[in-house]
């Protein structure tokens, strides 16, 4: 079974109606009723929806008993704001679909109509439309929800659209998929003074000048290796904006990156002692705390085998593509439940980067998606 035209025109537009309402990490009550309302044709056998946050779950069951297999796609956006000119741009001020959620719930939308018109004959699908991807607590809320409980997967697969890979052509490996991190935020308290008076301060401008290279070195990157670890400043903020003030406060914000779980809380542990030294040797207070936390993803054998089987089994092309990627999905905590695996499907090699003002996910892109995860489920359940 395959969609018609006038499915895929449908799904375009909800993809173009979905990046012109864009709603951020949280905040997707919108955008998951209109989920709601374009599936509500295909007749879900069980719908859970409020799921972590403002998750939907849809849920078609099979004629007969069978493993359960979960497709996952994101509810949110960013809060950048979009430059593109095209006519299905954000019309909400500072948020844009600029790292293509809008695309992968077109094609999860998309497999619920082949779905609702053919049950599979065994076991049962659920569609997982997952809140509050971009800031990493969607899935763990998810997860932590109750109700999860009632759609536990054996199985679950994912893909994410990647610039710089050929248009419409698959990666999918075994293994590492997407690294662990995490926001670590250090606020350093002190006591301000008269700029004329700094001897009577004490100010935490030597504790940074110690922290960021040694943050730094703690992390510097390099190839994905298993040692690999990246530790990025991305906030400094010191003082008031005055010349006669002795500052007296800082913070300092630093993402940590590491590809694997186990790899993360070695470095979280060295950053912490790094903290600690630095803010007792210059008679600091030291707050500490924990934003953005991501999982690894790690690709299941048996899964990646299944995805890369449903590629030629469809026609569809996979390269062999350059590893893991950097970057971080929460899909990780949903992998750690069932033989999952993440593909990432080429948005072209041209394309504007992901989280780029100007990025719009392709539209050519929603049947291969499609295709791909409904022939997964044909395999494992008919």
């Amino acid at each position: 079974m395959i969609l018609g035209n006038a499915d895929l025109a449908a799904l375009v537009g909800l993809r173009q109606a979905l990046h012109r309402q864009p709603e951020v990490s949280g905040q997707e009550a919108w955008t998951a009723q209109a989920i709601l309302a374009f599936t509500a044709e295909t007749e879900p056998d069980v719908v859970v929806t409020g799921l972590g946050g403002h998750g939907v779950a849809l849920v078609y069951h099979g004629a007969a008993e069978g493993p359960t297999v979960l497709i996952r796609c994101e509810l949110d956006a960013l809060p950048i704001t979009e430059t593109g000119t095209q006519g299905w741009r954000s019309t909400v001020p500072g948020k844009g679909h600029l790292c293509g959620h809008d695309g992968h719930m077109a094609i999860v939308a998309g497999l619920a109509r082949l779905i609702g018109r053919a049950r599979p004959a065994r076991g049962r699908v659920v569609l997982l439309f997952q809140p509050a991807e971009e800031d990493g607590s969607g899935a763990a809320a998810v997860l932590a929800d109750p109700r999860f409980a009632q759609i536990a997967p054996d199985y679950a697969f994912a893909l994410h659209n990647l610039p710089g890979l050929p248009l419409g052509q698959f990666v999918v490996n075994p293994g590492p998929a997407n690294c662990a991190s995490v926001g670590m935020k250090m606020a350093l308290a002190g006591r301000t003074a008269h700029a004329a008076e700094p001897h009577k301060a004490i100010t935490p401008a030597r504790a940074l000048a110690r922290l960021i290279p040694g943050l730094m070195a703690l992390g510097q990157g390099g190839d994905l290796t298993a040692d690999f670890r990246l530790v990025t400043l991305t906030h400094l903020a010191m003082g008031e904006p005055a010349f006669g003030i002795t500052p007296g406060h800082a913070e300092l914000w630093a993402t940590l990156r590491c590809l694997t779980d186990d790899r993360m809380a070695a470095l979280r542990a060295e950053a912490v002692a790094l903290a600690e030294s630095v803010a007792a040797a210059e008679g600091l207070g030291l707050s500490l705390s924990w934003h953005d936390d991501f999982a690894a993803c790690t690709n299941d054998p048996e899964a990646t085998a299944l995805f890369r089987a449903a590629l030629v089994a469809e026609g569809l092309p996979r390269i062999a593509g350059d590893g893991p990627m950097r970057a971080s999905e929460d899909f990780g905590r949903l992998g750690a439940t069932a033989k999952s695996a993440m593909a990432f499907l080429g948005a072209g090699e041209a394309s504007p980067a992901l989280h780029a003002p100007d990025y719009d996910f392709p539209d050519s892109l929603l049947p291969l998606g499609i295709r791909a995860f409904h022939r997964i489920i044909r395999t494992l359940l008919g």
